[in-house]
């Protein structure tokens, strides 16, 4: 499947499903990166930006976990009684940039700070037909 074919935002990623890449912009005058992209840079006010891949992998700056479900506009078709944990994340991504993200596991035994993630494209909630960007421990 490629990732046309997800519910995700072309704008968002790039690569493919097996190994996804996060597509942001950058700034061609003062060199800020931006995920998602943007059209215009905040730190120096121009609008020459160009496309930045911002790569398939990081590491965990940040988490917690989400053990409640959130309120609207949280559309995961899940109901109180089927609501089921989930991680969320900042991952650090070589540029520098964070970004937030869920996680593929809720366990805070199997988290720790500075870990090695990859980026994976996982279902969402309830929802076979919608997608999420998510982090996931790369194997060592």
């Amino acid at each position: 499947m490629s990732l046309a074919t997800t519910s995700i935002g072309s704008d968002l990623l790039g690569g493919s499903v097996d190994a996804p890449r996060l597509c942001g912009s950058q700034c061609k005058n003062c060199g800020e990166v931006y995920f998602p992209a943007t059209a215009a840079c905040t730190r120096c006010s121009t609008d020459d930006q160009h496309a930045f891949d911002l790569g398939g992998e990081g590491l965990l700056w940040s988490w917690t976990v989400q053990g409640f479900l959130p309120k609207t506009p949280y559309a995961s078709g899940e109901t109180p009684e089927s609501f089921k944990p989930y991680g969320v994340g900042y991952v650090q991504m070589p540029c520098g940039l964070k970004v937030e993200g869920r996680l593929t596991i809720a366990d805070p035994d199997s988290l720790a700070i500075g870990m090695p993630m990859r980026l994976v494209i996982q279902h969402f909630g309830e929802h076979d037909d919608h997608s999420v960007y998510a982090f996931a421990p790369m194997e060592s």
